[in-house]
């Protein structure tokens, strides 16, 4: 019985041993495969990230944004476009500000923000201003960006208002969109003349045509109605079918002419004569 128990011990000793031996070697790959594991990983993110590879920044301001997609690409960074402006005082397309700033250290592939100068002028749209004081024009043209070049005073009703707007010799609408920094003209009424000029014929204009036709004539657009009121769609198609004074009459430079405007052509064919005092009162 002894020498049977002293045998049992020597063999679970044994098998003992030999399972540590086995655990101990389990962990010591385990410990091993899990170093390899933590070096390759971070040498791997070491690699992906460049880590202390660093690049001189380069000065992209004044560049055009095609020039500087070149020298960017060149050192190993890109550029990305985050906002524009306008400014006549440097040329179009060219960036004006770039992050990081010029000369700094980046990593490599590093991105660098930039702002670019519009590739183009923008245009605005005029704002209207028939019948305000230049002065007040003046303020409202450099709120939208535009300038005034020069100053023509002509007969008018009324004295120092804006009877016209023109670009290039050429009438320009409220709206009509001019390209921002341009320098208009500003034709300014000075009070009537003393000399008398004939009424134009404005039966069938619209109503650009009959004021351009009016301020050719030294006369100034008076009031305008509709017959029926117009819609931002149809109101260009309105033409003139009555007008006070009528067409052909004599009177003094810088007077005020009413237009009454229609869709209906035949209307505008057979224009209406206004002769009586009541008729001239309904008209305003």
């Amino acid at each position: 019985m002894h020498d049977l128990f002293i045998k049992n011990m020597k063999k679970a000793s044994s098998v003992i041993k030999t399972e540590g031996i086995f655990v101990l070697k389990n962990l010591l790959i385990a410990l091993i495969l899990g170093v390899i594991g933590v070096v390759g990983v971070s040498l791997w993110l070491r690699s992906y990230t460049e880590h202390g590879i660093e690049v001189d920044v380069p000065n992209l301001v004044g560049l055009h944004i095609n020039e500087a997609a070149v020298l960017a690409d060149s050192v190993g960074c890109e550029i990305l476009v985050i906002d524009s402006t306008y400014s006549k005082k440097v040329p179009l397309g060219t960036i004006v500000e770039q992050t990081p700033i010029a000369f700094s250290h980046a990593k490599h592939g590093r991105v660098i923000y930039v702002t670019v100068n519009a590739q183009s002028a923008r245009a605005v749209p005029l704002p209207d201003l028939h019948d305000t004081s230049f002065r007040q024009a003046e303020a409202t043209l450099h709120t939208v960006g535009l300038r005034v070049a020069n100053y023509i005073y002509e007969p008018s009703e009324f004295k120092d208002i804006i009877l016209d707007v023109r670009l290039d010799g050429q009438s320009i609408e409220p709206g009509q969109r001019v390209t921002e920094g341009a320098a208009v003209t500003l034709v300014i009424g000075k009070g009537k003349g003393t000399e008398k000029v004939i009424v134009p014929n404005l039966c069938g204009k619209n109503l650009i045509e009959a004021r351009s036709l009016l301020l050719g004539s030294y006369l100034t657009l008076g009031s305008y109605q509709y017959d029926v009121p117009p819609t931002e769609e149809t109101e260009s198609l309105y033409v003139v079918y009555e007008q006070l004074p009528l067409a052909g009459s004599s009177i003094l430079e810088g007077s005020l002419v009413n237009i009454r405007l229609t869709t209906d052509l035949e209307k505008a064919v057979n224009l209406n004569v206004i002769t009586h005092e009541d008729e001239e009162e309904d008209f305003f």
